[in-house]
């Protein structure tokens, strides 16, 4: 799995003209699911999502994960295209999963999100979604589950 997390001051997203989600202070995640991904995956991705440590304590050090830091929001949206495959100038998605393999591990990163105490807001899987934030820093980070 692929997560580009990215600290922000506020998200949401719209489908077809309509607020489907929004958050204030969190993390705006957009979340890929490899072909080959299993559970184990997804239980990795998200404790290393809802553990991240990337907000300023009182001494101004990025020191506190969003719970500590009173922001365990998360808007999280799927994305397959974080699997594209860029080697021509067309992109293809062959390593991304199928939706019938995607959509369950997708599901599943949002469970685990919320039963570590999350508030999570979600897009629509496969959706034509409009995705605003306002970005925090901006802080941005790029997780793989073959790099954790």
């Amino acid at each position: 799995m692929r997560a580009v997390v990215m600290r922000v001051k506020n998200a949401s997203v719209e489908i077809d003209g309509a607020i489907h989600g929004t958050i204030d202070a969190g993390f705006l995640v957009l979340l890929g699911v490899h072909r080959d991904d299993t559970m184990a995956q997804a239980e990795k991705i998200a404790d290393k999502i809802c553990g991240l440590r990337i907000f300023e304590d009182e001494a101004g050090k990025i020191n506190l994960n969003p719970v500590t830091a009173g922001a365990a929001n998360l808007l999280i949206i799927s994305q397959f295209t974080l699997f594209a495959d860029c080697r021509s100038r067309r992109p293809g998605f062959t390593d991304a999963a199928r939706p019938e393999t995607a959509i369950p591990l997708y599901e599943a990163v949002i469970s685990l999100c919320r039963e570590r105490g999350f508030h999570v807001e979600t897009g629509v899987f496969g959706a034509e979604m409009q995705v605003r934030s306002q970005n925090d820093g901006p802080f941005t980070i790029l997780l793989d589950t073959k790099e954790l």
